[in-house]
């Protein structure tokens, strides 16, 4: 593809308003590296944070190309490469060096991460070194498999790498964005039962109809956590998908069953953490920070996808020309995935 070119978003300065599409050189592919035709890139609050300057500890070099999810075609490979050849459809894996194990240090500092402080994704070619690029699940199409690598990984990591999620036992999810979206599918394949939170009593009905066992309306009951403890007889959750942070924490502690665990995966409401010591202590109960996951994690859930038939939760799919525009549908709070469809 030498001298071809290529369409892209980028960020001159951060800010939402500062998202313009531009032309590039298509990248070529150095030894160990793959060339992908971009299908699908999928938004995350974590992108709406990058693109507004108020996530990262320090700013990429500028022109910026935002957005942690894609899936999409190889369409050429470097020297050396062994993992994949022309035609494989691949997603990216956004910690781009943590493949199994522990995490690499960097990662306290939001380091090897795809979309900041790594190019991102939002873009019609995009170049990784083949050990970040993973198989995409067979049944799945680029809108859904656009979707796995940050909020379905975040999912499964906190439920089955972290929490050893059983059969029979009791998950809370908050909201209905992808991650508390795939929580839900993931549990409810795993033989769990599913309580979703929303203020939205038709975003619960929706939820019910794909597998939720029950939910709760937490505007119309504020202190939900005893709500939740009555739905399970008393017995309390044994996992929370914990996204809003701040005072929050209190009711999924009250939620929460003996030894349970809170899994801290978002912060829409409040950075900060607060929750009642005593009401941890009696419980026993784990409250562990969770930041997606490692590849082989990624690669495990894959083929759990394919094995239960998982279809990701899609709310909507803009076209490339509409970024702005379905960062917009990110912010209104989506049932399910924004997803932007770069080629056909």
């Amino acid at each position: 593809m030498a001298n071809a070119t290529m369409k892209v978003w980028q960020l001159p300065a951060f800010g939402l308003n500062n998202l313009v599409m531009a032309e590039r050189p298509v990248p070529v592919p150095g030894p160990g590296e793959v060339l992908i035709k971009v299908g699908a890139v999928s938004l995350n609050y974590r992108d709406k944070l990058v693109v507004n300057g108020q996530l990262l500890p320090e700013p990429p070099a500028m022109p910026f190309v935002p957005v942690s999810d894609m899936a999409g075609e190889v369409v050429e490979v470097g020297q050396q490469v062994s993992r994949f050849r022309a035609g494989d459809r691949v997603m990216g894996n956004f910690w781009t060096q943590w493949i199994d194990g522990e995490p690499p240090q960097a990662m306290l500092k939001h380091g090897l991460s795809l979309g900041g402080p790594l190019p991102g994704m939002l873009a019609q070619y995009v170049v990784l070194t083949e050990e970040v690029a993973v198989a995409t699940p067979a049944p799945l199409s680029d809108e859904q498999a656009a979707t796995l690598p940050v909020a379905a990984l975040t999912a499964w990591f906190a439920l089955v790498e972290a929490g050893r999620l059983g059969e029979g036992q009791t998950v809370l999810v908050q909201g209905t964005g992808g991650v508390s979206l795939f929580g839900m599918q993931i549990a409810h394949a795993l033989g769990a039962r599913v309580i979703v939170t929303s203020h939205s009593d038709e975003k619960l009905e929706h939820a019910k109809a794909l597998g939720a066992w029950g939910g709760i309306n937490t505007s119309e009951y504020p202190a939900w956590g005893e709500i939740a403890n009555k739905l399970t007889a008393g017995e309390g959750v044994s996992h929370v998908l914990e996204m809003i942070g701040g005072d929050n924490l209190g009711q999924s502690i009250e939620a929460l069953g003996a030894a349970g665990r809170i899994f801290q995966i978002g912060f829409l409401g409040d950075k900060e953490v607060r929750l009642p010591a005593l009401s941890l202590m009696l419980r026993r109960a784990t409250l562990q920070g969770v930041s997606v996951g490692h590849r082989r994690a990624f690669e495990d859930m894959n083929r759990a996808i394919d094995r239960h038939g998982i279809k990701p939760v899609i709310d909507s799919v803009f076209a490339f020309a509409e970024v702005r525009a379905a960062f917009d549908r990110l912010e209104q709070g989506p049932f399910g995935k924004v997803e932007i469809q770069v080629s056909e």
